[in-house]
């Protein structure tokens, strides 16, 4: 009987043995399988992060292409408007010499100051030219438009016995007090460049200012003339 019993309890025991041992394995085999899904997920995730940092690579090395190419041509167009400048300022120089000519310094230069009033302009270009063929080596005209009305610098072109400057402000204009008009200022500013232009770019000792809605008398370039000499001894 005990060795019955025995074999019962052995057989009972190996049989729990057996169910702990498959319990084990399936566990195991959940966790390798879980820890492969995990681990390929995780593959997946690093190629994917791979293939995304290549793709920000690309593009970056695609920008710096880029920023390379626009910094060449900005280089390019850097360089072009100095030579642009520089043959301005030649061709502003020679037509300068052209008007002034070698034998006479001038007295002063005569600049309108225009804007978009193309009729006036015309009227007083007729007005000054009248007077101031005669003595055009004396008092070299100019025409300074502030902005850039097609009328005005069309008008202004068409005529050889003069020189054209045009005046961009693109500048906002900041008023000292509240009310004041901003076209005050953009006069100002028009003024001062064209001025600026007169005596220290084209070296001018005097300068006559006129408007462009003005028509001058007969004896307006004599009267200056004449008042060159006292403004020249009142120093």
């Amino acid at each position: 009987m005990r060795g019955n019993k025995f074999c019962c309890d052995f057989r009972y025991l190996l049989i729990l043995a057996a169910v702990a041992f498959i319990y084990t394995q399936m566990r195991l085999f959940a966790t390798q399988s879980e820890y492969a899904d995990r681990l390929a997920a995780a593959i997946e995730a690093e190629n994917h992060c791979t293939s995304q940092t290549r793709l920000l690579i690309d593009q970056i090395s695609l920008q710096q292409g880029r920023i390379v190419a626009l910094e060449e041509q900005m280089k390019r167009q850097d360089q072009e408007c100095r030579q642009l400048r520089a043959l301005v300022q030649d061709l502003e120089s020679k037509g300068i010499k052209k008007l002034i000519g070698n034998v006479q310094m001038p007295v002063a230069a005569v600049v309108v100051m225009a804007c978009n009033r193309a009729d006036y302009l015309e009227k007083t270009i007729k007005s000054i030219l009248k007077y101031q063929i005669s003595v055009a080596s004396k008092y070299p005209l100019f025409i300074s438009q502030d902005g850039s009305h097609p009328d005005v610098r069309k008008l202004a072109l068409s005529y050889d016995q003069l020189t054209y400057m045009q005046h961009l402000d693109f500048e906002p204009v900041h008023t000292e007090r509240p009310g004041e008009l901003i076209a005050y200022y953009k006069i100002a500013r028009h003024y001062k460049w064209a001025l600026d232009q007169l005596f220290y770019k084209h070296n001018f000792s005097r300068v006559i200012i006129l408007e462009d809605d003005m028509e001058i008398a007969p004896d307006f370039f004599d009267f200056f003339e004449a008042g060159a000499t006292l403004l020249d001894r009142d120093k």
